[in-house]
């Protein structure tokens, strides 16, 4: 395995290191160098708030430690249920419980048994393989933004019927900004540990970052990605010491935002709302359908499933109904919608309340184990992959965690995370 990696990341350092010396990127990176010198002297950076800007927030010790704990899932999922309009039933009351107590024990008492020695010998990653996957992950969601806005013949952010004309061979690629950014926002942090570039650098470089990503994923109409991008974003700078707690609360503020104010002009847009219904409104429905879904779904799947795999395997590309497709068949007989299972949908249809069980607390462990890697090492690396994984287990909360790309970041953590253990208790 680590022969296929060095060779694969030989050839993308390559790939790398000859656009960055083509003429037009040394352009770019040019007047990207010069922007971010006239920002980093800036007479107006003196009038931004500090480090100690509502400084009672940093005298919380949990919130400056623990702020991105996995139990953070548990609570963004509780304010779920909380913002439907409805209440769960007996049967999935029962099913919630069985998921917050697993994933509970999954990521805060199974990972104190491991990674306690040796941890010199877990796996270190090169800042350079990093940035130059990062950016080669970048330059191809790119390329197919414009493939895809060209596919519809406009944007959807301005025509919002087009959105659905979009497909998803053209769109599932820009999604790569995603694990991009994240990459290479990791490998500037490796820089800024390293004191080779400031700190006000280093937040530039995350603003640009956090720019491109909204810009292209905005213009597509896509909300979930942008709240993504936030999300990475500020829980490697929160880790990196170079965002600080105030600005993670206002960041979170301003994410929410996007998702309400997207939805609901969206929403006017398709004429499913009028412009006197609250903007919360749309969340509060999108929630209350979901619940309404995850009903259902626990009513079908019982103790031990009825799909018994099937709903997972079918987010390989190629199945003839993709996981959220096999959701709106499996409740109402409609192949042709996409229908959100929640975290847990998944689980308690391919096998029950016992899944439920097991799944939670292997997510759990997942998380658990990146946490406590990223808190020992502080490492720019397991910052980053902790970071991707927590980021999208938190927005599963609502969408599950089924699409390949994200499936495939969880097996790859799954698979460094599972390497340490194993390097970490042998003699």
């Amino acid at each position: 395995m680590s022969v296929i990696y060095s060779s694969l990341t030989s050839i993308i350092n390559k790939i790398s290191d000859a656009i960055h010396e083509s003429f037009l990127f040394t352009l770019i990176f040019t007047i990207l160098g010069f922007i971010e010198n006239q920002w980093v002297n800036s007479y107006f950076k003196r009038f931004y708030p500090g480090e100690n800007f509502l400084n009672f927030l940093n005298r919380n010790v949990v919130l400056k430690e623990y702020l991105f704990h996995p139990l953070i899932v548990l609570l963004v999922f509780a304010l779920f249920l909380i913002l439907s309009l409805n209440s769960p039933s007996t049967s999935l009351a029962i099913t919630l419980a069985i998921a917050f107590v697993s994933f509970f024990i999954g990521s805060t008492v199974l990972p104190k048994y491991f990674l306690n020695r040796n941890l010199e010998k877990i796996i270190y990653f090169d800042r350079k393989d990093f940035y130059s996957i990062g950016f080669c992950l970048l330059l191809v969601s790119i390329i197919f933004f414009f493939i895809s806005v060209a596919s519809v013949g406009g944007i959807p952010l301005l025509k919002p019927s087009i959105r659905y004309l979009l497909k998803p061979i053209f769109t599932m690629p820009v999604f790569l900004i995603i694990p991009g950014t994240c990459l290479i926002a990791s490998a500037y942090l490796n820089d800024f540990q390293a004191e080779k570039i400031t700190r006000s650098q280093a937040r530039f470089r995350f603003l640009f970052l956090l720019a491109i990503d909204c810009a292209f994923l905005l213009l597509l109409g896509y909300r979930t990605p942008i709240l993504a991008a936030f999300l990475i974003i500020i829980i490697i700078g929160f880790y990196g010491n170079i965002v600080s707690l105030w600005e993670v609360v206002l960041g979170a503020l301003l994410g929410i935002s996007a998702i309400i104010g997207i939805g609901y002009f969206r929403s006017l847009g398709e004429m499913t709302i009028t412009s006197a219904t609250s903007p919360i409104y749309t969340l509060q429905s999108r929630a209350d359908f979901t619940l309404h879904v995850l009903n259902l779904l626990d009513f079908i799947g019982g103790n031990f499933g009825v799909t018994h795999g099937h709903m997972l395997v079918s987010s390989i590309p190629g199945s003839d109904l993709g996981p959220r497709m096999m959701v709106g068949k499996l409740i109402a007989w409609r192949t042709e919608v996409t229908v959100t299972p929640t975290l847990i949908g998944q689980m308690v249809v391919d096998f029950g309340k016992f899944g439920v069980l097991i799944g939670m607390c292997l997510l759990g462990f997942i998380l658990g184990i990146g946490f406590k890697l990223m808190q020992k090492t502080k490492d720019f690396a397991y910052i980053g992959i902790y970071s991707i994984i927590l980021t999208y287990t938190i927005l599963g909360v609502e969408t599950g965690i089924l699409d390949i790309q994200v499936l495939i970041y969880f097996i790859l953590a799954i698979f460094i995370y599972f390497t340490c253990i194993k390097r970490s208790i042998s003699n």
